[in-house]
């Protein structure tokens, strides 16, 4: 709070200003993705954000709401009430908001902080790619003057393709201005805040020339003042939890991403566990007053940073737009065109959709670009609360891969040095020596992946023929009971076909559980060494002594 004690400068005054013009038409525009009124998003923008700016630890994360959210929002609402009035749909989704802070101050108060980091990014790449292209298909009918009941994706596209005939050509030209203008302003003017502008040209257009009488559907009445309170019904509850839960990682996963990727070399870093209990009471307390599930924006927060934002003041600067905006503005929103708010919204929704990001991780590891398009394609074919179980569940399986298949290969020393290094065909110099395997293996050893390490082994012996193996264990951080009786029946097994197995490197937690064994027992002083080296040179000067 000692920030706070500065007073309210410039540079938060301008940060919070010019953010607000990004945040409050784009909240606006995600309001509708999840299928509520426009003043949902104001609600957003509000509530969440001022307690969020009290309690939170990053100073420049801004909370209201995400194309993300809003789309996992919509997809729960129409899954719930599909057909139902818009007080019925709020009543719901704000329901849905408390419910999604309540988890999330549960998992603060069970220090679940540690899940910032539990979705992997190339999975994350996928998943939010799918979320992208989901949502621009979901914005066309706007674009286009369309009416399309949502049936999934591939149905939704099909729908419009056979529909296009009967589209609004008075909704197809202002589409087609405004992206012109949001598209040019973007790119000419980065400064600019474009969604405001677009926003300004639309709302003045239909006042002046009565875009409606031309089919031009319009946002209709706002309602003008502050939020009424809204108590959330516990008959829903049951049914909400699953997509709320998903919600709720998602809100936490991309404002902890938010904040780290914009925080100051001279700030603190953000607290998880904090952070979970600030977003928690956000979503409480904008649930009790109308707002939809909220959380940090990666534009909305580098448009802060970049404005020069120093505190959370600058959050609260922009809350306080948002009170100006439903207090004075409303009858202007009126005459805001749906179609505006869906070129704002899948503009940066394009954002998302990150072929490059496929293709670098494609470069890096194959096996990851697989994860990230099988996430990607869990969203697009099975919707998107199922896609985020699709994501979870690939890295779960990410973590499994790597904690079941830890490196085990075999080494040399470069020439005229002490380093050993993986035998490649890029290294055909590296000092090998007859008779002698050098094996190194990585990672923690335990049930799970001793069959499979004991299983690469014999591959590597059976490769190379030797008399004698060493296994280097400077790379191993522990090992477990059930990995310590698969090395002992290994090593039974190598002395009846002859071959001697000898350890090196051990740090000091591993050789003692291995020196309480009935391994250590097996090998003794003789067969377990300070490191590579000194096992090299016991058994260089063990085989000139047994040639001399």
């Amino acid at each position: 709070m000692g920030v706070y004690r500065q007073g309210l400068g410039q540079a938060d005054l301008a940060a919070g200003l010019t953010a607000a013009a990004v945040v409050l038409p784009k909240a606006m525009a995600y309001a509708t993705i999840a299928g509520l009124p426009v003043q949902v998003g104001l609600y957003t923008a509000l509530v969440p954000m001022a307690v969020y700016a009290l309690l939170g630890s990053s100073r420049p994360l801004s909370v209201s709401t995400t194309n993300t959210l809003a789309i996992l929002v919509g997809s729960e609402l129409n899954r719930l009430t599909p057909e139902s009035e818009p007080s019925a749909l709020m009543a719901v989704s704000a329901t849905l908001t408390v419910l999604v802070g309540a988890m999330l101050c549960g998992a603060a108060l069970l220090r679940f902080g540690f899940i910032a980091n539990f979705i992997s990014e190339s999975v994350l790449v996928g998943f939010k790619s799918g979320i992208g292209l989901v949502i621009v298909v979901d914005q066309l009918p706007k674009l286009l003057g369309l009416s399309v009941e949502k049936d999934g994706f591939f149905r939704d596209l099909a729908a419009i393709f056979g529909d296009i005939s009967q589209a609004s050509i008075a909704t197809l030209l202002l589409s087609a201005g405004l992206f012109t203008i949001l598209f040019s302003l973007r790119r000419r003017w980065p400064s600019v805040p474009a969604p405001l502008v677009v926003v300004a040209i639309a709302i003045t257009s239909c006042a002046l020339l009565g875009l409606d009488r031309f089919g031009v559907e319009l946002v209709g009445t706002v309602p003008r003042g502050l939020p009424a309170l809204s108590w959330p019904r516990l008959d829903l509850l049951s049914g909400l939890w699953p997509g709320a839960a998903g919600i709720a990682m998602m809100s936490f996963t991309e404002s902890i991403a938010a904040a780290r990727a914009f925080r100051a070399s001279d700030e603190p870093s953000p607290v998880p566990d904090r952070e979970l209990l600030a977003l928690g009471l956000a979503n409480i307390g904008g649930g009790l007053f109308g707002a939809m599930a909220a959380g940090g924006g990666t534009t909305q927060t580098a448009v802060n940073r970049q404005a020069g934002a120093r505190s959370q003041m600058a959050e609260l600067v922009t809350a306080g737009v948002a009170l100006v905006t439903l207090l004075l503005l409303a009858p202007w929103l009126a005459l805001m065109p749906l179609a505006a708010l869906a070129v704002v919204v899948i503009i940066y929704s394009f954002e998302l959709i990150a072929p490059g990001e496929f293709l670098a991780i494609r470069r890096v590891r194959h096996a990851e670009f697989h994860w990230a398009v099988v996430a990607f394609l869990g969203v697009v074919v099975l919707g998107t609360l199922k896609g985020i179980l699709v994501a979870v569940i690939l890295s779960l399986l990410a973590l499994v891969q790597q904690e079941v298949n830890p490196p085990l290969y075999a080494i040399g020393r470069k020439r005229g040095t002490d380093v050993f290094r993986p035998l490649s065909s890029q290294h055909p110099r590296d000092e090998t020596w007859p008779g002698l395997l050098l094996l190194r293996a990585e990672g923690r050893l335990f049930f799970a992946n001793a069959h499979g390490v004991l299983l690469r082994m014999r591959a590597e012996i059976k490769q190379h023929q030797p008399r004698v193996v060493v296994l280097d264990g400077s790379a191993v951080i522990d090992i477990e009971y059930s990995a310590l009786k698969v090395l002992t029946e290994t090593e039974r097994r190598l002395d009846r076909e002859g071959i001697s197995l000898w350890l090196a490197g051990l740090n000091p937690t591993v050789l003692e559980v291995i020196r309480r064994s009935e391994l250590g027992e097996r090998l003794g002083k003789e067969r377990m060494h300070r490191n590579i080296e000194r096992a090299v040179e016991h058994y260089l000067a063990a085989h000139q002594k047994a040639n001399g």
